[in-house]
């Protein structure tokens, strides 16, 4: 449908058909002006610009003239009034006149016209309102983007702060809050550091029903096959579905990926990854994911994020 179709709102018309209506539905001017300031109970500035001293007929006239002026404001009271003089199947200020089968049945007539635009109208209104719905969900949509690339960009300000920090301690303390907030962005119910017997943990997650441990080290040396095998110890002290992700920014040693090429419980994350994340060429749930099915189809910890997204290309 073109554009210029979705604006339409009432057709010219059902406008007519309904003047017919409100002028055939009664007979004497009383129901009528008691109809017309009940249904239109809310928009006394209508009904006091109508002289209800006029014919049924005129001031059916005054009345659409009015609504159709300000279609836009009027739209919702305009089309409960068409609906409702739709629906009628008796006229009882009819029935009882001189004549009144012959009324009741122009009255009838006159009603079913509208029925028939009312039906028409109705598939414009839900056309109308699906297409306020896209355009709301669209805009929704937008906004929530925006704010996801607003949140990534300030955490990857955060990062790029922390690789200038020259105190370690307090750099491994921010980066368990930034870790903390980037996994909490993408819905990962991180859960902070907290110990055990004789055990520090520096951080849980639940990820595609697996839950996962947390091992984030910032060190300058690259970790070696001693940390990778107590972290390896760690994960199977736990429940049967818990994995790990252990994280170094300054890699891994070439021995410690060699004992891990076979067979792992766990999946490894470095600095490349996270920035890789920040600058938003991955999502960090899809590089996760990805990393957990090498290591069930190859039993390798390491996965690297050039070669993630050479195989997006």
């Amino acid at each position: 449908m073109h554009d210029s179709d979705r604006k339409k709102t009432i057709n010219p018309s059902a406008y007519l058909a309904l003047v017919e209506g409100l002028t055939l539905i009664f007979w004497n001017k009383g129901p009528f002006e008691l109809y017309l300031r009940a249904m239109l109970k809310n928009h006394s500035e209508v009904l006091a610009r109508l002289d209800f001293g006029a014919t049924k007929r005129e001031v059916s006239g005054q009345l659409v003239n009015l609504l159709r002026a300000n279609e836009a404001r009027y739209l919702e009271a305009t089309v409960a009034l068409m609906l409702d003089i739709a629906a009628m199947e008796t006229f009882p200020n009819l029935t009882t006149q001189v004549d009144g089968d012959l009324m009741v049945a122009k009255a009838k007539a006159a009603v079913a016209e509208l029925r028939r635009w009312t039906a028409k109208q109705r598939e414009v209104v839900q056309e109308h309102e699906a297409h306020a719905r896209v355009i709301a969900k669209s805009a929704k949509e937008a906004q929530d983007g925006r704010a996801f690339a607003q949140s990534h960009e300030e955490l990857k300000q955060r990062f790029l702060q922390m690789h200038a920090a020259g105190d370690p301690h307090r750099r491994g303390t921010a980066f368990e809050g930034f870790l903390n907030d980037l996994f909490a962005l993408y819905d990962l119910e991180p859960r902070a550091a907290y110990s055990l017997a004789h055990e520090q943990i520096d951080g849980a997650f639940a990820f595609n029903t697996d839950h996962y441990v947390l091992e984030a080290k910032w060190w300058k040396e690259a970790i070696g096959r001693r940390e990778l095998d107590v972290f390896k110890a760690n994960i199977e002290r736990k429940g049967k579905n818990t994995l790990g992700l252990y994280v170094s920014m300054s890699g891994y040693s070439s021995d410690a990926l060699a004992v891990y090429s076979y067979s792992t419980p766990f999946i490894t994350m470095d600095g490349l990854d996270f920035m890789a994340v920040l600058d938003q060429r991955i999502r960090l749930d899809d590089l996760l994911d990805r990393k957990k099915r090498h290591a069930s189809q190859t039993g390798h910890c390491y996965l690297p994020v050039a070669e993630v997204l050479s195989g997006l290309e």
